[in-house]
């Protein structure tokens, strides 16, 4: 554990033994099962399952990169008085066990959602420095995300039994409008000559796996800070050979080199869903991940 994080959490301890005779807790005070979860995607996945049975709060704010974050006191006492805490996994959250260990909640479900998809080994130095071995991106693969429901069912229902039914219904239909829109783009996509697509950040490795796709990133040509001349004349000339006429850009991620690349080569910017954050937006996962595909679709036209 890092420092930095280890003497947080340290200090988070000091405020839930202060705090633990406490008897108000979030099930107590509203009747619905408590849960925390990592970020915003697991918060769309919990609530389609979960419903009304269940009250979320979401631990990584908006604006924060996954990897980055540092838990808070608040952040703490959330997880000490939850019922149910689900992450991703995959090194999405290299904080979370020791966040978990911390919080002193013997009684709390960890549920990671990614537990049995079939993880992409990172195969780029930097972004196993990142993330580690494998890629965590897997929520956006509308086929990860069925597979990560059926983990998020199951969780559910082990802490809440008296409503598993409730939650098995909602998962299956939640998974039913999975399929149907992977369903529509697969087609769509299948029939299409040119199957890649530039992006800010190489984020979307098993959306590409599903569909047939390639993804390029724009994000290694800076060093430092600085353009990698080298790279951006590759990136060019990638862009050019591929007939790229749009550049994807994240949230997340700066736009400034996405915005030069699309000046060298005559393409737009055209910004692209993560989901780590809701960037804003009140239109949910499958609403979002539609546009995304959209967005995709009409880019290789």
């Amino acid at each position: 554990m890092k420092k930095g994080l280890a003497l947080v959490l340290s200090l988070c301890l000091l405020v839930l033994g202060a705090g633990c005779g406490s008897s108000s807790t979030p099930e107590k005070k509203s009747g619905k099962l408590p849960v925390s979860v990592s970020f915003y995607a697991m918060k769309e996945l919990v609530q389609a399952v979960g419903g009304d049975k269940v009250e979320i709060t979401t631990i990584i704010p908006d604006g924060t990169e996954p990897h980055d974050f540092q838990p808070t006191p608040k952040d703490m006492t959330r997880l000490h008085e939850a019922k149910v805490f689900v992450k991703q996994g995959l090194g999405m959250e290299p904080w979370a066990d020791d966040m978990v260990k911390a919080a002193d909640n013997p009684k709390l479900l960890v549920v990671e959602a990614a537990k049995n998809v079939t993880p992409i080994k990172n195969t780029d130095e930097d972004e196993i420095k990142e993330h580690g071995q494998y890629d965590p991106h897997a929520w956006l693969s509308l086929a990860c995300a069925r597979n990560e429901v059926d983990q998020i069912v199951e969780g559910l229902s082990k802490a809440d039994p008296a409503n598993g039914d409730y939650y098995k219904k909602n998962g299956e239909a939640y998974e039913k409008k999975l399929q149907d829109l992977e369903n529509t783009y697969k087609g769509k996509f299948q029939n299409l000559p040119r199957k890649e697509f530039v992006t800010g950040h190489a984020a979307f490795a098993y959306l590409c796996r599903d569909f047939g796709l390639t993804q390029n990133s724009v994000e290694s040509v800076f060093a430092s800070g600085e353009p990698n001349a080298k790279q951006m004349a590759q990136l060019v000339s990638y862009c050019k050979e591929h007939r790229v006429t749009t550049i994807f850009t994240e949230a997340a991620i700066s736009p400034k080199t996405s915005e030069a690349l699309a000046k060298e080569v005559g393409a737009k910017v055209v910004p692209i869903h993560t989901l780590e954050g809701s960037e804003g937006s009140d239109k949910g996962y499958l609403a979002l991940m539609e546009e995304n595909l959209k967005a995709i679709y009409a880019s290789l036209q």
